[in-house]
């Protein structure tokens, strides 16, 4: 056995060069976070080959004199903590440990003049030696410069990963720091071409510049406050979703963090929202007294650790559905252009259409010219199965009839966002006129959100209203989902659903939801049955109540095919109007579509 001994200074910081600086992004996070601590309002960042042979940071910070330079490469140096007090952190580097970790396995050198006044001055450090304090030209602030990352550890650059690689992981984070402090300019350059400029703008107008204008136009603000606790930023519409969570950014007091009680917080809220394989776009900014988060359990300082979890787990699942529900009947715009799209495929030539003869004639009937028309289930006074057929000329003859099939901008109420309604396509789709617009409804989708609600508000109220069927309705079903049923048949009886045992494999449903109408109960059971297998037995279904009360809902929604009348439609229109979050279904997808007037004069060149 050897005898124990200390290590080489040189070796002490290549060791925590290891744990702070393991790739050129992190090192430039260390360098930028100093200048954003430095009060600079203009930083500029400079990579070759992703930052492994050179990368340079300057800013127009407060700068240092001769006499801190050498002291700024030392270990556990710092000006960031005056009473040596590691509770109230208001700093995002207090380690001391990043230039000395960084000029261990480097070649560093450090220019900088102070903004008080005096001289620049430089000071090097080549893999863990320091030069003297020379004198050097720059404007105030302060520039560091790195090159040969990794040089004096020959080992870590086998780790590395293509410039391309290298780079982008710089830009995710520099983007991350530039959300986080919206009134700095930052500035990416990658071998002379220029990745990013983004001038100090409000919050929303970095998170476009970042992360586009479809977020910006369809983002609601969010504004919290509890016991101290701020919770601030923008929340996307469900209806702007993602396929995976890389569009989520999390800040606790300005700094990006990756915590899974924040991600698990952003998905309970929107839990009742999207499908679970779907993600929210957002940014979400935490801010809290010091003392209550611990942002010192990680070296990189990407991880945080909370005084009180729950109850910052409950402001951001509290703040984001209030956001939400003030949302109400709103989808996002991306809806309406991605039905613009749609329409830009070329139409079929007139002459290859079924019917066209190549002359017109004012007693052919129109369905002749239009294919799909007849039958395509109009429901309006003026439009029916029956009468559809009618000539163009009989059609222009009739301006009453058109009147009333679509409402004029004179007779639409102004409080009326969604409509009125002028038809219904194939019986499954309702067709509504706004003062500026057309509306185009997925009846089932949306009548599936207005159930689910209305449940979620009785089950607050503590009472959700059944109605007895005459007969048991008798559902055969494998014994083990049988047996998953009735073990849960208290809970299931306090949303509504009253259930017995009928003999093996079997259930008898005795009572039903009042919300849900007719429905198909054996389809419901079957599926309630999955959906507990799916749970298992150690969550409650109160815990779980969307998923449970969004089966329900889709089964006693309206059906698409189902016939309805005017007056049924607009009623739907109006519900939805007054019901939150109805501009999606309980999975996510867009309950209507909006087409504004400009959008469609678009489509036919009169725009």
């Amino acid at each position: 056995m050897h005898t124990i001994r200390h290590l080489p200074e040189v070796l002490v910081n290549q060791i925590a060069a290891g744990e702070v600086i393991e790739r050129p992004a992190a090192a430039i996070k260390e360098l930028v976070e100093n200048a954003i601590d430095a009060d600079a309002s203009r930083i500029e960042v400079f990579i070759r080959d992703g930052g492994t042979t050179y990368l340079s940071v300057t800013d127009d910070g407060i700068g240092m004199g001769a006499e801190e330079l050498p002291v700024a490469v030392d270990r556990h140096a710092t000006s960031k903590l005056p009473d040596d007090d590691l509770v109230h952190i208001a700093s995002l580097g207090f380690r001391g440990e990043a230039l000395p970790s960084i000029g261990a396995v480097s070649r560093l050198s450090i220019t900088s003049r102070p903004r008080s006044g005096g001289d620049a001055h430089m000071v090097g450090v080549e893999g863990g030696k320091k030069s003297a304090v020379s004198p050097a030209a720059l404007g105030t602030g302060t520039k560091v410069e790195v090159r040969d990352l990794f040089y004096a550890t020959p080992a870590r650059l086998k780790f590395m990963k293509t410039p391309r690689a290298e780079t982008q992981a710089v830009r995710e984070i520099l983007t991350r720091l530039a959300m986080a402090y919206p009134d700095i300019h930052f500035r990416l350059l990658s071998d002379e071409k220029t990745i990013f400029d983004y001038p100090a703008a409000d919050t929303l107008a970095r998170l476009q510049q970042i992360m586009g204008r479809d977020f910006a136009e369809n983002a609601i603000p969010v504004n919290a406050e509890r016991d101290g606790t701020q919770l601030t930023g923008f929340a996307g519409l469900p209806t702007l979703n993602r396929g995976t969570n890389q569009f989520q950014y999390l800040f606790v007091n300005g700094r990006a963090v990756k915590d899974r009680l924040l991600l698990g917080a952003v998905r309970g809220a929107y839990a009742d929202f999207l499908a679970h394989n779907r993600h929210p776009m957002l940014c979400l900014f935490l801010n809290l007294p010091p003392e209550d988060v611990d942002v010192n359990v990680h070296p990189a300082k990407a991880e945080v650790r909370f005084r009180d979890a729950a109850g910052i787990r409950g402001l951001i699942v509290g703040g984001l559905k209030h956001a939400l529900a003030a949302a109400g009947h709103r989808a996002s715009t991306t809806v309406a252009e991605q039905t613009l799209q749609s329409f830009s495929a070329p139409l079929p030539a007139a002459e290859n259409q079924p019917g066209w003869n190549g002359n017109y004639n004012q007693n052919t009937p129109l369905h002749k010219y239009a294919k799909g028309m007849e039958g395509a289930g109009y429901t309006g006074t003026a439009y029916t199965q029956g009468n559809l057929a009618r000539t163009l000329p009989e059609f222009e003859s009739a301006p009453a009839a058109r009147a009333h099939i679509a409402p004029t901008q004179d007779t639409l109420p102004a409080d009326y966002p969604l409509g009125a309604a002028c038809a219904q396509l194939h019986e499954t789709y309702i067709v509504a006129q706004t003062k500026d617009g057309l509306v185009l409804v997925d009846q089932h989708a949306a009548h599936e959100r207005l159930v689910y609600e209305k449940m979620k508000k009785a089950m607050d109220g503590g009472s959700v209203a059944r109605q007895p069927l005459l007969l048991p309705e008798i559902v055969e079903i494998d014994e083990p989902s049988a047996e998953r049923l009735l073990s849960r048949k208290d809970e299931l009886e306090e949303l509504g659903l009253v259930i017995e045992s009928f003999g093996p494999g079997a259930v008898a449903v005795q009572e039903t939801p009042a919300l849900l109408g007719h429905c198909n109960l054996q389809q419901m059971v079957h599926d309630l049955a999955d959906d507990l297998a799916a749970l298992g037995q150690t969550h409650a279904l109160k815990e779980k109540m969307q998923e449970i009360c969004g089966t329900m809902a889709c089964h006693g929604s309206i059906r698409a095919g189902r016939r309805l009348t005017q007056e049924e439609m607009n009623a739907l229109l109006r519900q939805m109007e007054q019901t939150p979050h109805s501009g999606q279904c309980n999975h996510g997808r867009p309950t209507y579509v909006e087409l504004k007037l400009h959008d469609i004069e678009k489509l036919f060149g009169r725009k």
